[in-house]
């Protein structure tokens, strides 16, 4: 499959990255020299210095043969210009935009984008993703990381384990035959840095973290099995109230009576902007770096202080010193991965990556056959991915037990009919079902075959 990334900042690079690794022909389109040089030192890609929207920089990159233009430069104008030009010039037949703004998302502009206006296919919103999936860690306390499949009935959870867990040293085998009714799998090991589908004989270690595949139903049950039995925070204080954190208020408003929630803005317009838009929450303006406003704002008292500012530096030091107040937990936005390091150190909880996220939410997009969702996970090491098995997939009509699977895949679960069904040996593969599995990136390209996915775009 032909390319072309239009933007090489974070979220470029990962996309690039990713596919790249997969054997995919990558053009990559930027106007910096400095990441063009980045790009080629570190990738297999064919770097564009040049404008993405001017006709003979795509032209130059192969836009007439591309399968894919991926728009993720920092400028929503840009993207949509980019996408534009490239279906109209030169019939590229599925474009892909990154679009922060949220006034272009509104539902009533919704004929803004398709074939009579501007022809994006996908439109990716880091802001909303970044917001759901902290809604999503502050739904599940005892989770680093999370994501939900099959509308919602399958969840991942990343889950680490610390010295009072009390399944360690006992062998995932005993697991299944101890709670035979409990719909989890450990579908991935990170270990010393090393990222592993773990074979049923083998045992948790402290410090592990652990994927496990679960009936959203059970995942409340599992968490506890793995000896986390935190509590849902209720009285919580976010640090800042840019399109993140105004996004997190308003959808934690819509619980009435459910959170108390205080916000503290930089910006005295933003913070006024925030004030406005919510009905029952306390706005700030100041400093999350004054210990004076974490006080007034109740940091001490909190439950959990969520630092989603755009300054990495400014959402960690805020972290810390809302702990030195007395808060409980901490979760906070990094982007760099080296700063990523520090998160769960210091009594920080594992950082939310906007970067990860924004481009597990392209690759879902770019994925062709019957691919609908990916989550990458340990920095795109490996990625949890549901996918459907069609008629002509080689799975159908076979058992578990009888596929030749390469030893970085692992069946998480199937939903059928609506009934979520944990994979075992015996189980065999319907056409229609709903299946969530684990890959290492090295084996994606082969989990890929098992779908067909040569065939048709999604």
């Amino acid at each position: 499959m032909k390319v072309v990334v239009c933007g090489a900042g974070q979220v470029g690079f990962g996309i690039a990255r990713h596919l790249a690794g997969e054997g995919h022909d990558i053009t990559v389109v930027d106007r910096s020299p400095e990441l063009m040089e980045r790009i080629q030192d570190q990738l297999d890609v064919r770097p564009i210095v040049g404008h993405g929207a001017h006709p003979d920089v795509l032209a130059q990159a192969g836009a007439d043969q591309a399968d894919i233009l991926i728009a993720v430069s920092a400028s929503d104008e840009v993207n949509m210009v980019m996408c534009q030009v490239a279906r109209t010039l030169f019939d590229v037949p599925k474009t892909i935009a990154r679009v922060r703004d949220t006034k272009y998302l509104d539902r009533s502009r919704h004929e803004l984008f398709n074939n009579r206006g501007i022809p994006i296919d996908v439109i990716i919103s880091p802001e909303t993703e970044v917001a759901d999936a902290v809604l999503r860690r502050l739904a599940l306390p005892g989770a680093f990381d999370a994501a939900n499949f099959c509308g919602n009935k399958v969840q991942m959870v990343g889950i680490e384990i610390e010295d009072d867990c009390p399944i360690i040293d006992t062998p995932l085998t005993q697991l299944t035959d101890l709670f035979a009714d409990l719909r989890s799998i450990v579908v991935g090991i990170h270990r010393n840095g090393k990222l592993y589908v773990p074979s049923f004989g083998d045992s948790l270690e402290v410090g592990d973290e652990v994927y496990v595949i679960t009936a959203t139903s059970d995942t409340e049950r599992t968490l506890k099995l793995f000896g986390h039995t935190e509590k849902e925070a209720r009285r919580i204080v976010l640090i800042g109230a840019g399109n993140i954190g105004l996004q997190v208020a308003k959808k934690l408003e819509l619980n009435a009576g459910r959170y108390s929630v205080n916000v503290i803005e930089a910006s005295e317009k933003r913070a006024n902007v925030a004030a406005e838009a919510l009905d029952h929450t306390i706005v700030l303006q100041g400093s999350g770096l004054a210990p004076e406003i974490l006080r007034e704002a109740g940091a001490g008292r909190s439950e959990i202080v969520v630092s989603l500012t755009n300054d990495d530096q400014v959402n960690i030091l805020t972290s810390m010193l809302a702990l030195q107040e007395g808060c409980a937990r901490s979760l906070c936005l990094i982007n760099e991965n080296a700063f990523q390091r520090l998160a769960g150190n210091f009594g920080m909880e594992t950082a939310i990556n906007p970067r990860a996220i924004t481009v597990s939410s392209v690759l879902g997009h770019v994925r062709r056959g019957r691919i609908l969702r990916v989550h990458a996970i340990a920095d795109g090491i490996g990625e949890v991915i549901e996918a459907e098995a069609m008629d002509t997939s080689p799975l159908v009509g076979q058992r578990i037990r009888d596929l030749d699977l390469p030893d970085g895949i692992r069946f998480g679960s199937i939903v059928r009919e609506g009934e979520v069904i944990m994979p075992r040996g015996d189980t065999e593969i319907f056409a229609g079902d709903r299946i969530v599995l684990f890959a290492l990136a090295d084996a994606v390209d082969e989990l890929s075959s098992l779908f067909r996915v040569s065939i048709e775009y999604i």
